[in-house]
């Protein structure tokens, strides 16, 4: 089972926040508001946040900024997971991926059917690597970002937690752009 292993120190993350929206702003972003609330309060850095449309090249474009960026180690967008024809945030991240985290997709089916069921079906959350950047795409409703930070996000992003977390291999994700 999973512990938090006291001996070792408490590693913050900085994250960036994507919500992948056509009608929502700043103020009506529940989603990205519920996000950065967890992320904060888990002892994380906020790097940066943001708002797009549901369009999948500017999706992609906003990921490979940030991928870019030093000062960002994890990107989390909420939104555009969904089965509808505007839904593209899924094919937005597989655009960018280097390696896809297959097993984040079946964990989140997994912890959301404790709350919603078979319509966790549905879902099409998505996490990879790139450029040595964690990147996970969540529905847009807040329960799922809830569900997805409080039943696997929090403790794969705490450098504590045993018997592995995300964080302790941070520094070999891009060790393959650095091989001659």
């Amino acid at each position: 089972m999973s512990r938090i292993d006291e001996t070792k120190d408490f590693i913050p993350v900085r994250i960036a926040v994507l919500t992948v929206s056509d009608t929502r702003s700043m103020d009506e972003d529940k989603s990205g508001q519920t996000l950065v609330d967890r992320i904060e309060r888990a002892g994380h850095r906020v790097a940066d946040r943001s708002i797009i449309r549901d369009e999948r090249s500017e999706i992609a474009d906003q990921l490979r900024v940030w991928i870019a960026d030093p000062e960002i180690d994890v990107v989390i967008s909420a939104g555009g997971t969904g089965l509808t024809g505007r839904d593209v945030t899924v094919e937005a991240h597989r655009d960018v991926y280097e390696k896809e985290i297959e097993a984040f997709g079946t964990v989140f089916t997994i912890v959301s059917m404790e709350k919603i069921g078979t319509s966790a079906v549905q879902s099409r959350a998505t996490g990879g690597v790139a450029g040595g950047t964690y990147l996970f795409a969540l529905p847009g409703s807040p329960g799922a970002c809830k569900d997805a930070w409080d039943g696997i996000l929090e403790k794969q992003f705490d450098y504590r937690h045993r018997p592995c977390n995300f964080v302790e291999i941070m520094p070999r994700l891009d060790e393959h752009l650095r091989r001659k």
